[in-house]
Parts: structure tokens; sequence; C-alpha cells
């Protein structure tokens, strides 16, 4: 998902730059909220990682305890 994240962003500083050469507020509006999107995409990317970090973590702790 972190691809997804990252294409928002891109887009949304595209749409975001385009806003701003043409005076298109509401453009530029998206941009911004598309570059958002894409920054809460990797925020939740990054926090499943760190879930199954975690999960395996404290798995292989227990796997070692039972030895």
């Amino acid at each position: 998902m972190a691809d997804k994240g990252a294409m928002d962003k891109l887009k949304g500083k595209a749409k975001e730059m385009a806003g701003k050469a043409t005076g298109d507020r509401r453009m530029k509006g998206e941009g911004r909220a598309d570059q958002t999107k894409g920054k809460a995409k990797d925020a939740v990317d990054e926090a499943k990682g760190q879930g199954k970090g975690i999960k395996d973590s404290l798995t292989d702790r227990d796997r070692t305890d039972e030895t």
C-alpha cells in the first residue's frame, strides 16, 4: 500500500501545482487533500507493519519459552 500512498502524494502535488499555475483554488485544494490522503495511507501501512512486528516478537518469544 505504500506505493498507493506515494502515488496519491505525487498526484496531489501535481494537482496543487496545476491549481496554483491556473489560479484554480478548487484544484489546488483537491491536490492538498490527495497529498493528505497519501500521507494517511503511508501512516496506516507503517502502523500495520509495526503491529505485525510486535506480534512476531511476541510469537517468537513464546516459542523460545516453550523449548
